[in-house]
């Protein structure tokens, strides 16, 4: 199997893994609205030992909801998702985002849909440009 490396912005956290993912959802509760600031969170998942820290292991803050099942790993410098272990211990969590190739896999799902974010569907049917349209 091919390895895939991920990177955060700032390039103070670095790691590899082999590109062998065996879920990717696309999450739309509100935790995960939360957690990566926009409409859902697009992550992959993976053997719990599927990780070789490149650099910076110890620049990841992880944040456990308390009395949920639910967590998040960023850097702490600029503030990018990062893997993690998921709370059961069973998958590491990897956010797509921070992928810096494709995933063996495409998407799967799109869980928790009754929870997505109002302005999503009508967000699908905008406009698209290839940049900024005009100046922000």
């Amino acid at each position: 199997m091919t390895d895939i490396q991920g990177s955060c912005l700032c390039g103070r956290v670095v790691f590899s893994c082999d590109n062998r993912f065996s879920q990717f959802h696309f999450c739309h509760c509100q935790q995960c609205q939360k957690t990566s600031g926009s409409a859902h969170a697009a992550n992959l998942f993976t053997e719990p030992s599927n990780i070789n820290w490149l650099k910076g292991q110890d620049q990841i803050k992880r944040f456990d909801v308390p009395g949920r099942a639910i967590s998040s790993a960023f850097c702490r410098h600029c503030g990018c998702a990062m893997p993690y272990l998921s709370g059961t211990g069973k998958a590491l969590v990897v956010p797509a985002g921070c992928l810096d190739g494709e995933p063996n896999i495409a998407v799967d799902d799109q869980i928790f849909w009754a929870e997505r974010a109002s302005w999503y569907d009508a967000a699908l049917a905008s406009q698209c440009f290839l940049g900024f349209p005009r100046v922000c």
